[in-house]
């Protein structure tokens, strides 16, 4: 879980009591995001922006309790602190959570860090104690992913949610093939066969671990499997990172064209395994 492995985003308009509201949380200084960024990352912003207002009006309260697994150099969890919400990152990475202290300082924002890993959820904020986790792009790298699902469930209160975005292995088998990697993309096609979700071999280098993939019926497995209800999928970066940046960053236009339809597609069942990443929500 090492790092900022994920692009984050501000998440305007679902601010504590105090927070800024309709505009970005990161402030006015903030660099205007590139529409093309946005076609990769807007679909699971939006969603948590959704089910934070849920989550605010089940509390019955304004400011949430936020955990940021594995959360990096913050790019999610800033914004979220932003808002007014109590974020505290936990990553195993002292390099990523100084970069996260610095984020939260140029932004003005109050923002918890503790070293550690999924597995140490319950010891630093203990039992029941989130109304909100975020696991991006963590299932990929810890030694078992239902071992830290169960944890992330272990600091859910009633009613509360977890936030996880996995990458896809259908979508790996594509892109490799797509770019003339066909050695590649059968094998890793024939992982999926053997068993989406198992402990990654090496990597093109030498000792390199790969990150594990997933199928989207792996990750429902996992959040089921930890006695939570999994909510509605979403694609994300079905086609965002199919085409060429250039063609998006040229035409204004059509990179708005490109966020249309990566919004459009993102709930579309056919298309959730060949979506780069899925993102879903548990709930207890």
């Amino acid at each position: 879980m090492a790092g900022d492995r994920r692009a984050g985003g501000a998440l305007d308009g679902t601010g504590a009591a105090g927070a800024p509201s309709g505009r970005s949380a990161m402030g006015a200084q903030r660099r205007p995001w590139n529409r093309y960024d946005d076609a990769r990352t807007a679909i699971v912003r939006d969603v948590l922006r959704t089910v934070i207002s849920a989550l605010v009006a089940e509390a019955g309260r304004v400011r949430l309790d936020i955990l940021d697994a594995g959360g990096g150099t913050g790019g999610f969890a800033v914004p979220l602190a932003g808002l007014g919400h109590n974020v505290t990152v936990i990553d195993p990475s002292p390099d990523s959570l100084a970069a996260a202290e610095r984020r939260a300082a140029e932004m003005n924002v109050s923002l918890n860090v503790v070293q550690g890993d999924v597995a140490d959820l319950a010891m630093v904020a203990g039992d029941q104690s989130a109304d909100l986790v975020l696991c991006h792009s963590v299932l990929e790298y810890v030694d078992s992913p239902a071992d830290a699902m169960a944890s992330i469930a272990q600091v859910l209160r009633p009613a509360g949610a977890v936030s996880v975005l996995a990458a896809s292995s259908v979508a790996a088998v594509i892109h490799r093939a797509l770019a003339g990697r066909f050695d590649d993309a059968r094998r890793l096609l024939a992982e999926i066969s053997g068993g989406s979700g198992q402990p990654a071999g090496p990597g093109a280098e030498a000792g390199a671990r790969r990150p594990r993939r997933f199928t989207l019926a792996a990750v429902v497995g996992l959040i089921e499997g930890a006695g939570l209800r999994a909510g509605s999928a979403h694609g994300v970066r079905v086609f965002a990172d199919l085409v060429p940046g250039m063609f998006a960053d040229a035409d204004p236009g059509a990179a708005d064209a490109l966020l249309a339809l990566e919004q459009a597609v993102s709930a579309h069942p056919a298309f959730h395994d060949i979506a780069t990443q899925f993102h879903l929500v548990g709930y207890r």
